[in-house]
């Protein structure tokens, strides 16, 4: 007699083996579905049940989303771009010629229009008051994660090792010598030294490679995660009215 194939994957998800890894077990009603959801570091992302209101077309497209797929992109074009440049005075230039009309293209405009996407989402998620009660806390991470942007953008313009690159940093790095007390202690971590050379270009290679990234990887993984948690970016009015009036600003405005 023949072994039905769902038959097989039944014994292997009963298996040991398989229940030392998936402990939330089979099935197909909401809790399984909810254990195995937040028992993986992967799917804990994403929600058991989504309600219609989240997946319904936005006038602004889907900002937060489109933020994320240039971010992707970046990663895929930055990793291509690493194979071949090198960081070092003599050949980042020389470098960078060579893979300007083909990765690196695709990586400068997607760079820009992140920053821009992340600006646009920003202002819309304030104009519709994501940072109120209970959500708070999301809006900062939010906050941090623009802030890496500038930074991915900022360490990311010495690389080409041009004209333009070499004296905006020298701008931008003096500017932060002139911080209160702090501020050349800040210039000479910044470059590796007093001015623009190979220590500096150094510096911004590995922050701009592979510190901010991973924090950028981090920041996003609990701006999602909370997103789900907190029901989406925005109060609804279809939320308890418990959950409405925590917001100070909500209950005035009703009283009003």
């Amino acid at each position: 007699m023949p072994v039905r194939t769902a038959d097989m994957v039944e014994k292997v998800r009963a298996s040991r083996v398989w229940r030392s890894v998936f402990r939330s077990g089979t099935g197909n009603s909401t809790l399984h579905r909810a254990l195995a959801i937040q028992q993986n570091i992967f799917l804990h992302l994403f929600a058991t049940k989504v309600r219609k209101r989240m997946v319904r077309f936005s006038a602004t497209w889907y900002l937060g989303t489109l933020t994320l797929g240039t971010f992707l992109i970046l990663i895929i074009t930055g990793i291509l771009l690493m194979l071949y440049y090198h960081p070092s005075v003599p050949q980042a230039y020389a470098d960078m010629k060579d893979l300007q009309f083909v990765v690196s293209s695709v990586h400068r405009w997607s760079a820009q229009l992140m920053v821009f996407l992340v600006f646009a989402h920003m202002f819309k998620v304030f104009y519709r008051g994501a940072y109120r009660t209970p959500r708070e806390f999301n809006w900062v991470i939010g906050v941090v994660l623009l802030i890496i942007t500038l930074l991915l953008s900022y360490t990311g313009y010495l690389l080409p090792w041009d004209q333009l690159a070499f004296w905006a940093i020298t701008v931008g790095s003096n500017l932060s010598s002139a911080v209160p007390l702090v501020g050349n202690k800040i210039h000479f971590l910044l470059l590796g030294g007093n001015q623009v050379n190979a220590n500096a270009l150094l510096r911004f290679y590995v922050l701009h490679c592979v510190v901010l990234p991973l924090a950028a990887i981090l920041f996003i993984a609990v701006h999602f995660w909370r997103i789900r948690k907190d029901s989406g970016l925005y109060v609804q009015q279809s939320e308890p009215r418990t959950k409405q009036a925590k917001d100070p600003a909500r209950a005035t405005t009703e009283v009003k």
